[in-house]
């Protein structure tokens, strides 16, 4: 007799736990080729309101944690990704439509890419800060200091490696982030979040939410204890209308281009420098 396969049920990811849409919504998953492949939550307003409550409660025990420490959290996602790569490249061979070695090539690219940003965590402060010139008898430090709650609209092509080239420098800063997945391939995210589930990432400090962009990017927006948005997913009509939203409460938009760049190409401190502030403190000499 043949077994009957487990299907799996896809979720959101809010708060450290897996809770299904509050509205009940979902919609199936295809592949490029239109074969069904799962059917995943429809995240509502209230989804998003709850995932940010979660990543502001968050915030403060991830960004006062030492940099030496979210370095260390960071590669360990790394390491939990290299150990799940077959599942992960199964993923996004199935939702990009890719090869099983194009899939492979771009799931070990993700997992240089946690790499590269866990080396970054202890560094950026020293290359993004500086020891001011003053005339006087004063001590002058600007450091850089995580900005908060940072909305992210993932990619819709890159189902893998983009959405850790924009997820990645958010943690590494020591922002908490609510993520929009790519709705047409939002499986890799989810199963990410298991990855981040069972990591040593704190709960709240990463909410992953599958749905539409255009649904929940606006609102995104205009939350007021969101701090900065990476509009890179909503399209070049959606980043117009979510800088415009974004103005009200003075938050922080990325400048991104019209067209999704290549998430092949090595990363720079771009995403890095947007999530940080800088701070200057003076001090007298001598006391």
């Amino acid at each position: 007799m043949s077994r009957v396969e487990v299907s799996k049920t896809y979720k959101l990811y809010v708060g450290g736990a897996f809770p299904r849409s509050e509205s009940g919504r979902s919609y199936p998953v295809t592949d490029p080729k239109g074969r069904f492949l799962a059917n995943a939550a429809q995240a509502s307003r209230k989804d998003l309101r709850n995932a940010v409550s979660a990543a502001r409660a968050a915030f403060g025990g991830w960004s006062r944690a030492t940099a030496y420490n979210r370095g260390q959290v960071l590669y360990r996602v790394a390491e939990m990704l290299q150990d799940r790569r077959d599942q992960f490249a199964a993923r996004v061979s199935d939702a990009e439509g890719l090869s099983a070695r194009k899939a492979e090539s771009l799931v070990d690219a993700a997992v240089d890419r946690w790499v590269w940003y866990a080396g970054w965590t202890d560094k950026f402060a020293t290359v993004l800060g500086a020891a001011n010139p003053v005339a006087g008898p004063y001590f002058s430090f600007t450091t850089p200091e995580p900005t908060g709650v940072v909305g992210v609209l993932a990619p819709q092509r890159s189902s893998l490696l983009g959405l850790v080239s924009v997820l990645a420098p958010v943690l590494a800063t020591g922002c908490t982030a609510v993520v929009v997945s790519s709705a047409e391939r939002p499986l890799p995210a989810v199963t990410l979040a298991e990855v981040l589930a069972t990591s040593d990432v704190p709960a709240g400090v990463v909410n992953v939410l599958t749905g539409r962009a255009t649904e929940l990017g606006p609102w995104l927006a205009t939350h007021a204890d969101v701090n900065a948005v990476d509009p890179v997913g909503a399209g070049p009509v959606g980043k117009v209308e979510i800088a415009r939203e974004a103005a009200g409460t003075v938050k922080r938009v990325l400048d991104v281009p019209d067209e999704e760049p290549d998430w092949t190409t090595a990363p720079t401190l771009t995403r890095l420098r947007h999530y940080l502030e800088q701070k200057t403190v003076w001090h007298p000499l001598g006391t």
